[in-house]
């Protein structure tokens, strides 16, 4: 397969994917863009769109376009924590600091070739068989497809928003009660790097309810009921409530007045957003069985815990 990246230009704002990616792309017909984005061969600003979704300008599309050759991406032994796996799907926990697929920085060391090397049969797969990501520095489970078949359920599941994903979340400032954030969310005009809630972005969704207080933060636990990209960084950002570390939406203020200096010190040294993918409930690709997955918080973030309590 063939990767093309394409940032969809000011000009197409209002358009239709497929339509503007059939002009961009020399190689595809406006019917062959709609069979790769119903196959999940194309991701708009990492997710998987709509053939009929529009653009505004400034997405970033990644095609990945069948030539009949398998993926020649590098195997690379790693050790992996494989949760569950069966011959057609299986659950890891990703740990802080792997990146889930290969780009610009980091050619090699990442999740997709780790699996290569895990299983052959994913060589022949998209994205071995990746059908979601997380961040870089956020921990926590995913699901790979092993077979076709399996992949195109699970990603007709993840775009139906029928998986159940669950997150916690350690955020700045005292959250008094759950609740629900509906903001659309677009790529950051002024910032392309970022995410921001914008009245011509995608629709997001996003609840959330309190696990525990401290003095000046607050533990929560998130579900998704969409899958934009940051989406929970954005939102809770957008409320008031950065995650501690997210140097993206929380800058470099890691802590807030009134907390003595040792644990401003622990808060600095955390150095990446306080995100942890804890549940994943699915229904099995061929079975229809439903399957549910948990995995316990990063060392970093269970230290950090125990340090807030600590201070009560």
């Amino acid at each position: 397969m063939s990767a093309t990246r394409i940032i969809i230009p000011e000009s197409a704002s209002g358009e239709r994917l497929d339509k503007v990616l059939s002009g961009l792309v020399d190689t595809c017909s406006r019917g062959r863009i709609q069979t790769l984005i119903e196959q999940g061969l194309v991701t708009l600003d990492e997710e998987l769109p709509r053939i009929r979704e529009k653009v505004y300008g400034g997405e970033v599309v990644e095609l990945l376009i069948p030539n009949n050759i398998v993926l020649s991406d590098e195997a690379e032994a790693m050790v992996l924590d494989i949760i569950h796996e069966d011959e057609d799907c299986l659950v890891l926990n990703k740990p802080v600091g792997l990146v889930v697929h290969p780009g610009a920085g980091n050619m090699t060391g990442t999740l997709m070739n780790g699996l290569l090397a895990h299983s052959q049969a994913l060589a022949s797969m998209p994205r071995a068989g990746i059908v979601h990501r997380l961040d870089k520095d956020t921990s926590g489970l995913m699901m790979v497809a092993k077979t076709e078949q399996s992949r195109l359920v699970l990603v007709g599941q993840l775009s139906q928003h029928k998986v159940h994903r669950e997150y916690v979340a350690l955020v700045r400032g005292r959250v008094i009660a759950g609740g629900t954030i509906d903001e659309p969310i677009a790529r950051d005009r002024n910032n392309r790097i970022r995410m921001a809630v914008h009245p011509s972005g995608k629709k997001a969704i996003t609840h959330y309810s309190v696990e525990e207080r401290f003095d000046r933060h607050t533990l929560l636990n998130v579900r998704l009921e969409t899958g934009r990209t940051h989406q929970i960084r954005v939102h809770l950002s957008h409320l008031g409530w950065p995650l501690v570390g997210d140097r993206v939406y929380a800058g470099r203020k890691t802590s807030v007045a009134g907390i003595s200096e040792a644990m401003r010190g622990h808060l600095q040294q955390f150095g990446r957003q306080a995100l942890h993918a804890r549940k994943l409930a699915f229904k099995h690709p061929v079975s229809g069985s439903d399957l549910t997955f948990s995995c316990p918080l990063a060392d970093d973030f269970q230290s950090l815990l125990k340090r807030l309590r600590a201070a009560i």
